[in-house]
């Protein structure tokens, strides 16, 4: 006979706040190994389509850890220097492009300067604003990475849990199942599928969507000669996740550099504008419906609030999480949605003598 419904909520809420104490608690100890299950389950595809083709699955996880690492190590020895490179070097230019716009703001716009006026404490007030923002931002992932671990062990660490979880991935999502309680199984089976598939459309869809994108703004912009334009490709590629956001971020960065570097050569300046407007049409267009798709559910108002609440709760940690725990909490609404409209709670007593009829 199965607990009553009231003694099971209390056993699943204590797990629950359990596991929220323990995330809070622990999460920069976890991150290493929330990295790495997020890598696990990435590869996990790829893993079984090698599995398909004849190989056992330690064949498999050897092939693509060989893979990895010599993407990595080539990542490391062509692309990260130059991104670093760039990254310094745009630190160190902004002071003098800060002045630059000072300067044409005096030329342009000398009303803006005026101390008295209305739109110069505005601009003070806004700057103001951004910079206690930014550096409580950069602070807390400081902290949040820095007191997590050593960043030369959580290279050792991520890289071997990805492996040991990515061999015994599918043991590991068996052994869940078998400790499921039975009078629930099918239902919590059918909604973690749903889950999946929402995760899988969205994490594995918009990565992919991102490196290409990515790639395609660092190279379009180094080709048009914009002189920060492999730091300004990543970080557009890095926030494309969020609709609208990558382009958004990236195409003002690029512009406003564009607009310093190639100030009167307006082809120039049109280059860099066409190339987000091109990369943001070939995305709405070809790469999120064939790699994403249209029923992912992750709505980008519901993602951002995700990640708001669950890095503000959990740091860096916490926004790695965001992402899963927004597509479950979106699967489960849709359920507890589903189980409302065909309810007495819903329908009422009319329906109900209908039926007996």
């Amino acid at each position: 006979m199965a607990l009553p419904v009231k003694d099971q909520l209390r056993y699943w809420g204590v797990a629950a706040v359990i596991f929220v104490l323990c995330l809070w608690a622990l999460g920069d100890v976890l991150l290493p190994f929330v990295i790495g299950g997020a890598i696990a389950y990435f590869l996990d595809p790829l893993a079984d389509r090698l599995e398909n083709l004849g190989l056992s699955r330690m064949a498999a996880t050897a092939i693509i850890t060989v893979v990895g690492i010599l993407g990595f190590a080539l990542a490391i020895l062509m692309v990260v220097p130059a991104l670093i490179t760039q990254l310094i070097e745009l630190v160190e230019v902004m002071p003098s492009l800060f002045q630059q716009l000072r300067s044409f703001i005096e030329q342009q716009f000398p009303s803006l300067l005026d101390r008295e006026s209305n739109s110069h404490q505005f601009l003070v007030s806004l700057g103001e604003t951004l910079k206690s923002k930014t550096g409580d931002v950069l602070q807390s992932v400081a902290a949040s990475l820095g007191s997590a671990i050593n960043v030369v062990v959580l290279l050792v660490i991520v890289p071997v849990v990805a492996v040991y979880m990515l061999l015994d991935w599918d043991r590991m999502i068996a052994r869940i199942g078998d400790l499921l309680p039975r009078d629930h199984a099918p239902t919590i089976k059918r909604l973690a599928g749903e889950i999946d598939a929402v995760l899988a459309s969205f994490v594995r869809g918009m990565g992919t969507v991102c490196l290409i994108l990515g790639t395609y703004y660092a190279v379009a912009l180094m080709a048009v000669g914009l002189q920060f334009g492999l730091i300004v490709g990543f970080i557009a590629g890095l926030v494309t996740f969020i609709p609208y956001l990558g382009a958004l971020i990236g195409g003002t960065l690029a512009i406003g550099l564009a607009l310093f570097q190639f100030w009167g050569d307006w082809a120039q300046i049109g280059l860099v504008a066409g190339i987000f407007g091109l990369g943001q049409v070939t995305e709405g267009n070809f790469l999120t419906p064939k790699l994403v798709g249209s029923s992912v559910g992750l709505h980008p108002v519901w993602l951002l609030l995700a990640l708001s609440v669950f890095g503000a709760l959990f740091g860096f940690v916490g926004m790695l999480i965001a992402v899963p725990v927004a597509a479950a909490l979106g699967v489960l609404a849709r359920y507890a949605t589903s189980v409302y409209l065909g309810s007495r709670l819903y329908t009422g007593l009319e329906s109900a003598d209908q039926e007996d009829l």
